[in-house]
């Protein structure tokens, strides 16, 4: 079993909350088989091309608070994270292979986060064509702010010793 980390560590002189949550990615097999010839090099040519830049936010619903979210993704595929807040989708971010990203402005509530990760990111279809893997926190995060503290979330989508933090699979067709 992989362990995560989860550790909060409230400053008020900072005027910041900071809580660090750490997760694991699990990993599947790839999704489908190339095709081969000009099709494919087309195909590999567009996608490369259309690659968001890390820290993209590819959806924004609910913005507009204090919070923070850090993403670390210290493995070797691009990912996306989404928070959702109740049944709605209210942020996604893309965070590249081995970078990390932030959402700055995120509302007072909690939040149930899922990530994406994998190759050839589709900005039409907004999903990886290659290798791709769907997961969600078990934790729910919640933002909070008062007038003299707001939270920092950092997340890691990489496994990290002693760490306490779990996820689970989650079906393609129930990603936000």
């Amino acid at each position: 079993m992989v362990r995560r980390l989860l550790e909060a560590t409230p400053l008020r002189a900072g005027l910041v909350a900071a809580v660090a949550l750490t997760g694991a990615l699990l990993t599947s097999a790839p999704a489908g088989a190339a095709t081969a010839g000009l099709e494919t090099a087309s195909v590999t040519q567009s996608a490369a091309a259309s690659r968001p830049s890390n820290g993209r936010i590819i959806y924004d619903r609910i913005s507009g608070g204090n919070g923070v979210l850090k993403i670390k993704n210290g493995t070797s595929k691009d990912g996306v994270v989404t928070i959702v807040r109740g049944r709605a989708k209210a942020v996604s971010i893309y965070v590249r292979a081995r970078s990390t990203a932030r959402i700055k402005d995120v509302r007072d509530g909690t939040y149930r986060i899922f990530f994406t990760t994998g190759y050839r990111f589709s900005t039409s279809k907004g999903r990886f064509t290659r290798a791709a893997t769907y997961q969600k926190f078990n934790n729910r995060l919640r933002f909070r702010t008062t007038s003299t503290q707001y939270t920092i979330w950092t997340l890691t989508l990489n496994p990290i010793r002693g760490g306490n933090a779990r996820t689970s699979p989650v079906n393609p067709k129930d990603f936000p």
